[in-house]
């Protein structure tokens, strides 16, 4: 039998590997699970001419196109919008576009503001550090002062505002709207061992020039270094409990598919908003019948993915298309509560530069704008490095029928029952989506743009995996405390995005690793009484 290690986190993602390196410094052993492995920039899309190509197969962004072994099935037929990950040291921020806004002070008080869902037991004030400290590590660019969205100091200055850019800000002007530089995760300059964007292709498909931080490449050296233990291809099955229901372990599959047991005194969970539901309700024993910290019965709802109202169309000038990271410029007029729109709560918009060859070529002829024959060339040359996008990040709020299960006959390749999503789009965020449209298409119009088409929901736009083991002062309401630990097993912490009470209008990566920074810096503080 293996020797219990201090610490066990599963999963080596963005949370993961925060939590990881912030916990190093206590000097306990802790050891990290991941399913992936560890991903070779050298074989990376962007290194060949057809990463486009890659990007409907081996690399797609989702599990159940790419298939690879690290990856599990996903059942997401009831739901418009489907599930996208990846199973990899670094996670999903391997694939990320590196869009780097954080939630707004309003995020955390949507009850006391707008009477809806619930307040985090925690407010913005309190993550503000841990923000900090995480764009120091990831290494973001950006252009502090931005007046409708937290303050942030990134030590990059911004991305070029490109062809694009400049475009979208001076419609925007128009219009008299909202727009500011985006905060990203690429680098502008060469920083701390990353060399800067040299603009290889679409950020999605993995960055070969290490310009993108991922946490493969920015925190797990650290934690490595620090005398962390990550240990690759190993997918858990479940967490072990004991007879005074503490949290003892997990099982897992090994590289070579060997059932192993590996003992820990304590457990951190960093599977995201899908994968971490499953394994909790994997773990069912006779003491937790209902699926491990599960005495609220809410593990696994509350689902929130943030629906995408996607608009785009063609201007006569030329755009950056794929020669520069996807977004460039964000926008908060529509962010918090304006009922004259019709619906509570609000999104954020993320301009979009353009699209590759491939994918406008394809895309294109899907919507019928891209003729066959003799027409087929004139047409694309007037798409092709002509387009400029406007995405909604449209708020979701939590509701307990959007949840994930475990399916009843699908499997992984180790027999773990796959994860089930039921999910439907509320009426709230169908009429904000509209919303959002309509904004869309003005800004468009304004630009002088043609052949407007929605994309709305984006399907493969399940990026965001949220709320379904929401933090809380009420055991009976939530899953996971103020500071992280489950209510139900004292030793069992979450740190995913899964642990959001709300979702706000924007990406959530620095805020899902801010929360990771501030549950260690809370269990640095309680060691003496960690399990009490």
């Amino acid at each position: 039998m293996k020797d219990p290690v201090d610490v066990l986190i599963i999963g080596a993602g963005a949370s993961g590997a925060a939590i990881a390196w912030s916990l190093a410094e206590t000097k306990m052993h802790i050891l990290c699970l991941e399913q992936g492995g560890w991903m070779n920039p050298a074989e990376y899309p962007s290194t060949g001419r057809d990463w486009e190509a890659k990007f409907y197969g081996e690399w797609s962004s989702s599990p159940n196109v790419r298939g690879r072994p690290e990856d599990y099935p996903i059942n997401d037929d009831n739901s418009p919008i489907k599930v996208v990950n990846y199973n990899a040291v670094g996670g999903s921020t391997v694939m990320y576009t590196a869009h780097w806004p954080r939630l707004h002070p309003s995020d955390f008080k949507v009850k006391t503001l707008d009477g809806v869902a619930d307040d985090w037991p925690i407010d913005y004030d309190a993550l503000t550090p841990f923000f900090e400290e995480n764009d120091r590590i990831m290494g973001t660019s950006g252009l502090s002062g931005d007046p409708l969205s937290p303050l942030t100091h990134p030590p990059m200055p911004q991305q070029p505002m490109g062809l694009s850019g400049a475009i979208i800000g001076k419609a925007m002007n128009k219009l008299g709207w909202h727009w500011w530089p985006s905060d990203t995760t690429v680098a502008t300059t060469d920083y701390e061992g990353r060399a800067r964007c040299i603009n290889l292709g679409h950020c999605t498909p993995a960055c070969a020039q290490g310009a993108k931080s991922s946490t493969d490449i920015t925190y797990w050296p650290h934690a490595i270094r620090a005398g962390v233990e990550l240990r690759t291809h190993c997918r858990v099955r479940e967490i072990t409990t004991d007879e005074n229901g503490m949290a003892s372990g997990a099982v897992y599959y090994d590289k070579d598919g060997v059932e192993q047991f590996q003992p820990a005194h304590v457990v951190i969970i960093a599977c995201n908003g899908v994968g971490t539901p499953r394994l909790l309700l994997n773990s069912a024993s006779n003491r937790f019948p209902h699926g491990l910290a599960n005495s609220s019965g809410l593990v696994g709802k509350n689902l929130m993915f943030h629906p995408y109202a996607q608009i785009y169309g063609y201007v006569k000038e030329p755009t950056d298309s794929n020669r520069a990271p996807p977004t460039c410029l964000w926008s908060k007029e529509w962010y918090d509560t304006d009922l004259s729109r019709g619906f509570v709560r609000g999104y954020g918009v993320q301009f979009v530069r353009g699209a590759g060859p491939v994918f406008e070529a394809v895309v294109s002829e899907q919507r019928g704008i891209l003729p066959w024959g003799a027409d087929h060339h004139r047409v694309f040359r007037k798409l092709n490095g002509h387009r400029l996008g406007f995405s909604a990040i449209c708020e979701d709020l939590p509701e307990e029928h959007n949840r994930v299960t475990l399916d009843p006959v699908l499997k992984d390749s180790h027999g773990i029952p796959a994860p089930k999503i039921d999910y439907s789009i509320s009426e709230n965020s169908r009429k904000m989506m509209e919303h959002a449209l309509a904004r869309g298409r003005e800004v468009l119009e304004m630009a002088g743009a043609t052949d407007i088409c929605v994309n709305s929901p984006i399907p493969w736009g399940g990026w965001h995996l949220l709320g379904t083991a929401r933090m809380g002062t009420d055991p009976e309401r939530s899953v996971v405390n103020e500071w992280g630990r489950t209510h139900d097993v004292k030793n069992l912490f979450i740190v995913d995005g899964s642990i959001f009470v709300t979702s706000g209008g924007v990406n959530p990566t620095s805020t899902i690793q801010a929360l990771a920074l501030y549950i260690a810096d809370q269990m640095k503080q309680r060691l003496a009484n960690l399990f009490d």
